[in-house]
């Protein structure tokens, strides 16, 4: 459907983006076979990192990356020559692994693509996969309404962190966070409100958000569910 007089949430500034699904483009990227990509975040907006959604159709194909990759699979199931990775399951690879991502049937996929930055004394690992709800959950900063899952090992190795974060109903971040990292942020389930800088946002399932390094950020999750998002920051570096 058109929209209405050009109307739409999503929003494009210097330091932050709404992405909304009403304006998502699909186009393959290179190498890609029966699958396209929504790209959310790239270097050319002023991120450090690639966040795209790929959306297979039987036989569909993600080529390889230069760079190292963690994907999380919203729905079907991808195979790559390691291991299968299904609906609520990920998995990273390290730059070194150059493999394809392949699908028999329809799935969506949340694929985050990084430059990896080596630090002396430490050496990465092979990949890995995990189902998320499998993960331990913690509290964040001893509130019990808000749980945070980290999906990436703790080692001073990884230069990156993804977790997912789940508000019940009312539940909020416990304070307005200014700081060095970028993020990057898909909303999985749920509603609430997103400030970001001196704006403030409705969101919902189905968005992305990239936020610049220092920008003024909080959210407070709404409605009578709980709310999910998955989140990337750039992290140990």
């Amino acid at each position: 459907m058109m929209h209405a007089f050009g109307n739409t949430r999503s929003a494009s500034y210097h330091d932050h983006i709404l992405h909304t699904p009403d304006t998502f483009v699909r186009a393959p990227l290179p190498g890609m076979r029966n699958a396209t990509a929504v790209v959310h975040a790239t270097p050319a907006m002023g991120a450090r990192f690639i966040w795209y959604t790929a959306e297979f159709e039987p036989g569909g194909v993600v080529p390889m990356t230069q760079h190292q990759r963690f994907i999380f699979v919203l729905e079907g199931e991808i195979e790559t020559h390691r291991f299968e990775v299904h609906a609520g399951e990920y998995a990273w690879f390290p730059p070194a692994v150059k493999l394809e991502l392949r699908a028999a049937g329809q799935a969506r996929v949340a694929v985050i693509e990084k430059p990896y930055q080596p630090l002396a004394g430490f050496e990465l690992g092979a990949p890995f996969r995990g189902r998320e709800s499998d993960v331990a959950a913690s509290p964040l900063a001893g509130d019990s309404a808000v749980e945070v899952r980290s999906l990436i090992p703790s080692s001073l190795a990884f230069d990156l962190a993804v977790n997912t974060m789940t508000f019940q109903p009312g539940a909020t971040l416990p304070m307005v966070e200014m700081h060095v990292m970028e993020h990057g942020l898909v909303m999985l389930s749920g509603a609430g409100i997103y400030r970001l800088g001196d704006k403030w946002y409705p969101v919902a399932e189905g968005d992305f958000i990239w936020m610049a390094p220092h920008l003024p950020q909080w959210f407070g999750a709404l409605g009578k569910t709980p709310t999910k998002y998955l989140i990337y920051k750039d992290w140990n570096r």
